[in-house]
């Protein structure tokens, strides 16, 4: 019985010497799975959608003319007149847009619109070359937040209040 435990012994040693890597064989390494980049949370809301026409909102308004934009028209409103001597001064507003700009009605050539609004916004003006003349946009959140004054040939000025 010895002997048959001698030799069940002797081939498990041999069958682990013959299983057993020879060394002669560099270990073969499986390389590290890619990382994937995880693309940062954006922190910006998404830009509103705008309606078909329309170019800007807001800033991007400012200083632009209103019916090239598409601001004018269906999107436009008269929120504030007055009456400047034979002329008429409006605020325009859109709301799609969030711009205001001026609009100077039944003037003379010579007479001159202004617009402001907004914490920081410039003074958007614009000259009567007929008998109407309109200013270039200005960005407010609010249709209140406008302004217009008209300034005619003869002296006479007013605003929007």
């Amino acid at each position: 019985m010895l002997a048959v435990g001698a030799a069940g012994a002797l081939v498990v040693i041999v069958g682990a010497v013959m299983l057993a890597p020879s060394g002669d064989e560099p270990a073969k390494a499986t390389p590290p799975p890619a990382a994937t980049p995880t693309p940062a949370p954006s922190t910006e809301a998404p830009a509103p959608e705008l309606p078909v026409g329309v170019e800007c909102q807001g800033a991007d308004c400012a200083g632009q003319n209103p019916d090239e934009m598409g601001c004018g028209g269906d999107y436009a409103r008269t929120v504030s007149t007055a009456q400047v001597g034979g002329a008429r001064v409006e605020v325009r507003y859109s709301e799609v847009c969030s711009a205001a700009w001026a609009r100077l009605t039944e003037a003379g050539v010579g007479d001159t619109v202004t617009i402001t609004g907004g914490a920081a916004a410039d003074d958007q003006n614009g000259a009567v070359a007929v008998t109407e003349a309109y200013t270039p946009m200005v960005a407010v959140k609010k249709a209140a937040d406008a302004k217009a004054c008209a300034t005619l040939t003869s002296g006479t000025e007013g605003c929007t209040a």
